[in-house]
């Protein structure tokens, strides 16, 4: 009898252990590990971004893109003074990896603010002419290499009264290339009278392309080939674009022609200097093009290191949007208050200053995360350093830095405006995924 009450006895304790295990790692899992976070913020959808705002922060560290200083290329300079007497050279743009060298130029008889674009080698070589007489190249000052040193992306349009024929909306490639011949160059790399410029190999002339009356996206190979028109929206003018690091596609703004003529008539008017304001839109090399937002702005968009996502400013609120997936997502980032809050202590410290306090104490940092003993937003009105956002600048996948200050630019540079500019941040972080989800 005691045989058989000890094996069900046994039976039970080894049961009791095996079920105390399972509930313990039940309460571990509902507990401690319920969910699970990303490998990296790639891989979080811009929905799901968590952030923490800190306010008042030193300025981003400068990388190697934005501290350079662009040099026109002694060598290119050279050849256009030898050789190219009726072109003059406005400006040199070189790759990044200094094996290339843009030349931006026009000819003497062009029109002011419409260029040519010619591709050099570093060592001064004319390797290939890439706008044909038909195309105008404008803003060369948004003419961009790609990071890796394969593409160059420029603005360009018809050229205005221009006598040579140009390639209609509606041909074909074929089409181009048979109906549409560009005009002979006016002065080619030969003169009879210079031995050493004799001696400069012929170059083929550029076959005209797609050619908008507005201005469009173009793009071409390092050597100056390839050249096709990324963007087909006649009636937008695109006049902002920056490359995504992985070198995959662009981050650009654009407004229609009745926008942008009415924004330059009240700039006009102001006396200001006209700063235009776009709409972000994604292009991607193969020319598949996405809006991101319906409303405008004059904050260039930056990009975040992984190339995965996109930030943009609207006065007082950030939008991040994923650039890659199949259902990509956006998340607006509202900072009015946050902005309100850190503009009120900033106030309060410069007029501590000038009642005679340290002057050699920086501005409070605010964490927007932390408990303050803040009952009321203040009052707009009341604050001197309350100001929009104005510059943003992605230094790492987890950190975004935003600029507010009032800036006013005017034709006469001696009214220009600029003041309480104040470097801000975002700090990202994912949320976690819940387990099989």
């Amino acid at each position: 009898m005691r045989r058989f009450l000890f094996l069900p006895m046994r039976i039970i304790t080894i049961f009791f252990i095996i079920g105390c295990v399972i509930l313990t790692s039940c309460q571990k899992g509902i507990f401690e590990s319920p969910t699970v976070s990303p490998a990296s913020l790639r891989d979080v959808p811009a929905l799901r971004l968590n952030y923490r705002f800190e306010s008042d922060v030193p300025a981003p560290p400068e990388n190697a893109e934005t501290a350079k200083t662009e040099e026109r290329n002694a060598a290119v300079q050279a050849d256009f003074d030898q050789n190219r007497p009726q072109e003059i050279l406005d400006k040199t743009v070189g790759s990044l990896d200094k094996q290339r060298v843009l030349a931006v130029y026009h000819r003497i008889d062009d029109l002011q603010a419409e260029f040519r674009l010619d591709m050099y080698s570093a060592d001064g070589k004319l390797l290939k002419r890439i706008t044909y007489d038909g195309m105008a190249v404008h803003f060369p000052d948004t003419i961009v290499w790609s990071p890796d040193s394969k593409n160059v992306a420029f603005v360009g349009m018809l050229r205005a009264l221009n006598p040579q024929p140009t390639v209609a909306p509606g041909q074909t490639e074929n089409e181009q290339n048979t109906s549409t011949d560009a005009a002979p160059d006016t002065n080619t790399n030969v003169n009879s009278e210079n031995p050493a410029a004799a001696a400069t190999p012929q170059i083929e002339e550029p076959q005209a392309v797609l050619t908008m009356r507005t201005e469009q996206i173009y793009v071409c190979g390092a050597d100056g080939d390839n050249l096709k028109l990324l963007t087909q929206n006649e009636g937008l003018i695109y006049f902002y674009f920056v490359w995504s690091p992985d070198s995959s596609m662009l981050a650009a703004l654009a407004a229609t022609i009745q926008e942008w003529r009415y924004w330059q008539f009240q700039a006009d008017t102001k006396g200001e200097t006209f700063l235009p304001s776009g709409r972000p839109r994604l292009v991607e090399t193969n020319g598949r093009e996405r809006r991101l937002d319906d409303n405008v702005t004059k904050v260039h968009p930056v990009w975040s290191p992984d190339s995965a996502k996109v930030a943009v400013a609207f006065d007082t609120q950030v939008r991040v949007y994923d650039a890659i997936g199949s259902a990509p997502t956006q998340a607006a980032i509202p900072l009015r208050n946050q902005l309100l809050i850190s503009a009120q202590a900033f106030d309060q410290e410069l007029a501590r200053k000038e009642q005679g306090g340290n002057e050699n104490a920086p501005p409070p940092n605010t964490d927007s995360n932390s408990n303050q003993a803040v009952s009321t937003l203040p009052d707009e009105a009341s604050l001197v350093s309350f100001s929009p956002i104005i510059d943003l600048k992605w230094t790492e996948n987890q950190m975004l830095y935003l600029q507010t200050g009032y800036v006013k630019s005017f034709k006469n540079e001696a009214e220009n405006v600029r003041s309480y500019l104040r470097w801000h941040r975002l700090i990202f972080s994912p949320q976690p995924v819940a387990l099989g989800k």
